[in-house]
């Protein structure tokens, strides 16, 4: 790019030696220029954008301090504005972000501009026409000041125009007004009269550049200095007197702006409390995020439920506390679940009629739950299975009953596939059959979250054994990142076999995910059946397990068997990359994930193995096999022989090459999966394999010699892909 002083370059044509036949004062330039004008440093202010709202849902108040730091340094950047850290905050009250040295002064712009091509501005004896005259008046240029810019469209006559930067304060209105309507909602409104969309009605608007109000509209708001402080217990609004005390001044008035400050203040609160009652705080981080989103100086109010609610199961009633208050449950010194709550609220001025309000819900809440418990309980588990057939599992692929059927099926034929202990598999078997039955259940109609775990729950107290309870509650397993896989055997394989059956139904329909739309939730499936087979180290083939599930199904498919294994082998494997590359190289998880992916676990095995070498070497071995790959291709049938045989001028390089690869093959041949060993050879090979093709010219006229070593090109190649694609390791990487 050209920066410098703009006024030489205009005064001085520029001129370059090549430029002859160009008009008097023209030159000819092969590139572009367009940049800031190095100019003294500007100086800087803190910038402050405050949207105060009607209470906004939780998820709304994190979804959007999320984006707002990418929002601001857009239209930042957009202004040519330089700038320090930014960091975005939020209550249910306020979205706010705050941009730490903004500069107070555009800078200048240095900036060329095309004209008209060189043959319409100049006539046949080089004089400017009209069109430059034009050109050079609209530019703010001299007519000697023009050259002539090579583009690739051709020659076209360009000048330098200096772009004065403006004040910061007169270039952000339009940018902060745009910034606020930009802020994604999942859902949004309008208010009044007014067009404006937003999560909530904008109550009021602060905008500080330093001391300095910087003056916009928006949603039928002006931005000022005047902010407001907790709706109850904040006073009236306040001024502010400059961007820097925005944190501070909001504490003044019951409103800790920062996230994380107020997460860490109730959780403090929430542990005082706890340990009033002589009781151990059940941390949820949900809650903890949910409840800091909701309040803006959070207060904790004790309450409690009659002890005879505790004969429920502890999810039951950890999750009534949660999905319908968002409370926190409390344990006892002896770890059992106390009768008592948390919960957190805005204000507690009157904390006994708070929870006297909170204790009468969740007393409510609790009988509810006892009424569904011991409704179920009547019935046994087995006998709902029948009622499954009245639940549709997708419209093409039949009823939940349907889907337990072919999970029964699977379970029994992926067993024996991974060979498993046949009491593993009795009791997967007997599991899968009562895995889907709590769906019916008035529990988990109340709270779908609990499906699997009241279905354990209720298992044990109808008699049922417990390692087939614990496949009803394993098999959803893991059910988001976070969690664990199953922790059984027996779990493991119905959590396998329930995600094949779904994964192999959805693609053979033809309904697979596209951009964020994932209806049938195959990218969790996939990941969920990775990690199960990862965590307990089986190798299961895509091929072979998915036309097993293929043929489980007894209704009209798109795709043929053999076309939904290959679609879903890439589906996974992409699935694969994902899980892999957090902790390992990704050069590496590519290289071995692209000499083949059947088996998951397989490549787990070969990319670990393979990060296990130095990077470097990876890299000086990659080099080298790539150089055996790209010369076998053209090696013709047959197998390579010692090249003794075939002449009797051997180079010792080339002895020595074919007797480290018939070391070298001992280890990578035969099926063995000691991936370590082989590796460790491959990188004892590659050296003697970058000294033959140092000393030794492969493509020599005598056709025996050239031929016998194109072929060890070829085995070498095909021994050592067994395990990876060394090609695609990168040198760069490692530079």
């Amino acid at each position: 790019m050209v920066v410098g002083d703009v006024g030489d370059l205009v005064a001085h044509g520029a001129r370059d030696s090549h430029a002859t036949s160009l008009p008097r004062g023209l030159a000819t330039r092969g590139r572009l220029a367009k940049a800031p004008v190095p100019m003294a440093t500007f100086a800087t202010s803190g910038l402050l954008l405050e949207i105060g709202v009607e209470e906004l849902p939780a998820s709304f108040v994190g979804a959007a301090v999320e984006a707002l730091p990418n929002l601001i340094r857009a239209r930042l950047a957009e202004l040519r504005l330089s700038h320090d850290i930014v960091r975005a905050e939020g209550t249910p009250r306020r979205l706010a972000v705050m941009v730490d040295d903004v500069a107070l002064q555009q800078p200048d712009l240095a900036d060329v501009v095309l004209g008209p091509p060189a043959r319409v501005a100049f006539d046949a004896a080089s004089r400017p026409t009209r069109a430059a005259e034009a050109f050079a008046t609209k530019s703010g240029v001299a007519l000697d000041a023009l050259f002539v810019q090579e583009t690739p469209k051709g020659a076209y006559v360009a000048a330098n125009r200096l772009e004065k930067g403006g004040p910061a304060k007169a270039l952000l209105p339009a940018a902060l007004a745009r910034v606020c309507a930009e802020i994604p909602f999942r859902k949004s409104m309008r208010w009044s009269d007014g067009d404006t969309a937003f999560g909530r009605p904008v109550r009021w608007l602060v905008a500080l550049l330093g001391d300095d109000v910087v003056p916009f509209e928006f949603a039928g708001a002006i931005a000022g200095r005047t902010t407001e402080g907790h709706r109850f217990l904040g006073g009236p609004p306040f001024e502010l007197a400059r961007a820097s005390e925005y944190v501070a001044r909001l504490r003044e008035h019951h409103v800790i702006v920062e996230m994380k400050g107020r997460a860490d203040l109730m959780t403090e609160r929430l542990v005082a409390a706890s340990k009033e009652l002589h009781g151990e705080l059940i941390l949820d981080p949900f809650l903890v995020g949910e409840n800091a989103s909701l309040v803006e100086e959070p207060q904790v109010v004790i309450g409690g439920f009659e002890p005879s609610f505790l004969a429920l199961p502890e999810r039951v009633i950890l999750d009534v506390a949660k999905g319908h208050q968002r409370y926190f449950g409390l344990r006892g010194k002896d770890g059992r679940l106390m009768p008592n709550y948390l919960a957190v609220v805005n204000t507690a001025e009157n904390p006994k009629n708070v929870r006297r309000g909170n204790d009468r819900v969740m007393r409510a809440r609790l009988s509810d739950a006892k009424f569904f418990y011991d409704e179920d309980l009547k019935t046994p588990l087995e006998a709902r299975r029948a009622a499954l057939d009245g639940i549709l599992f997708h419209k093409r692929l039949g009823s939940v009953g349907d889907k337990v059927r072919r999970m029964e099926r699977l379970v029994a034929e992926l067993g024996a596939l991974l060979g498993l202990d046949t009491k593993v598999i009795s009791v997967a078997l007997q599991g899968a059959a009562l895995a889907k039955c709590d769906l019916v259940t008035l529990m988990v109609g109340e709270l779908p979250e609990l499906q699997g775990l009241i279905g354990r729950s209720y298992a044990l107290v109808q008699g049922v054994a417990e390692p087939v309870a614990d496949v009803i509650a394993e098999h959803y397993l893991p059910r988001g990142a976070d969690d664990d896989t199953a922790l059984s055997d027996a779990g493991a394989l119905v959590a396998i076999a329930e995600r094949v059956d779904t994964l192999t139904g959805s693609c053979a329909i033809n309904v697979m995910p596209t951009g964020t739309a994932d209806p049938m939730a195959l990218r969790r499936a996939a990941i969920g059946l990775l990690r199960t087979l990862i965590a307990r180290d089986w190798a299961l083939s895509v091929s072979k397990a998915i036309p097993i599930a293929h043929a489980g199904y007894a209704v009209p498919l798109d795709l043929d068997a053999h076309a939904t294994a290959d679609r879903l082998s890439g589906f996974l494997a992409q699935r694969l990359r994902g899980i892999l590359s957090p902790g390992l190289a990704s050069d590496v998880v590519d290289a071995c994930i692209a000499v083949g992916h059947d088996e998951p676990v397989d490549v787990v095995r070969r990319a670990r193995a393979l990060s296990s070498i130095d990077a470097n070497v990876r890299a000086s071995a990659g080099e080298v096999l790539k150089r055996a790959t790209n010369i076998a291709k053209e090696a013709p049938e047959g197998a390579a022989v010692a090249p003794d045989r075939v002449s009797s001028d051997v180079h010792p390089s080339e002895r020595a090459l074919f007797d480290a690869f018939t070391t070298l093959r001992s280890y990578t041949d035969g099926g063995a999966r000691d991936y370590t060993s082989s590796l460790q050879a491959i990188e004892r090979f590659s050296p003697v394999l970058e000294r033959f093709f140092t000393d030794v010219f492969v493509m020599v006229d005598d056709a025996k010699v050239r031929d016998n070593r194109l072929r060890l090109m070829r085995e070498i190649q095909r021994a050592c892909s067994t395990i990876a694609n060394f090609g695609l390791l990168a040198r760069e990487a490692n530079a």
